[in-house]
């Protein structure tokens, strides 16, 4: 899967999230799933789920390592309650005031210990405890494609991980985005150029 696989199979779960979810409005939705999800103690649990079943085949799963991150998706998306679209996941839980570390949500050790989870089931762990730090309220779509990509097991791309890691460093110490390669060069060039 490339990035643009990613985006699209996160508002695919996105989409499938919200069918989930009672609406205020009167729609039901699917509660009995969702707590099942909730109790889901691994990703083989999750896989057992129907509903996890229609993700994976609106998401077009079909391999092993596919079927495992979009189970792990599903079962993370699970205690989610609202969707907060205008912020990413990681700038949310990250510290409001760089000078008080003590700000963030997820303070920097835990944070540490997110960013070394990689295999499925500590993954399922890790972002089901960021959840409820973020007090159930996140970027659907944003969460959904990290996830989808943060186990290094099985990793159809071996920098797919190690990038989103690093995008989610940036964001959570509000630093701007990632150089995406440029040398230190170009960059000195450019901001003398912006100075002139």
């Amino acid at each position: 899967m490339t990035g643009d696989d990613r985006n699209a199979i996160a508002e695919k779960a996105r989409n499938w999230w919200r069918e989930l979810q009672p609406d205020p409005g009167g729609r039901p939705g699917d509660r009995g799933t969702l707590a099942r999800l909730r109790r889901c103690a691994s990703i083989v649990d999750a896989l057992f789920e129907p509903a996890v079943q229609t993700l994976a085949r609106r998401c077009g799963a079909r391999r092993e390592g596919e079927l495992a991150r979009v189970a792990l998706v599903a079962a993370v998306l699970a205690h989610v309650r609202s969707d907060n679209p205008a912020q990413f996941v990681a700038r949310q839980i990250g510290p409001t005031d760089m000078a008080k570390v003590a700000t963030a949500l997820c303070k920097p050790v835990r944070f540490r210990r997110l960013l070394d989870a990689s295999e499925f089931d500590e993954c399922l762990t890790a972002f089901r405890r960021l959840v409820t730090l973020a007090g159930r309220t996140v970027n659907v779509a944003d969460l959904a494609r990290s996830v989808l990509a943060w186990p290094r097991t099985g990793m159809w791309d071996d920098m797919a991980a190690e990038k989103i890691r690093v995008r989610w460093v940036y964001e959570y110490w509000n630093a701007g985005e990632p150089d995406s390669g440029a040398s230190a060069e170009q960059s000195i060039e450019s901001e003398k150029e912006l100075q002139s």
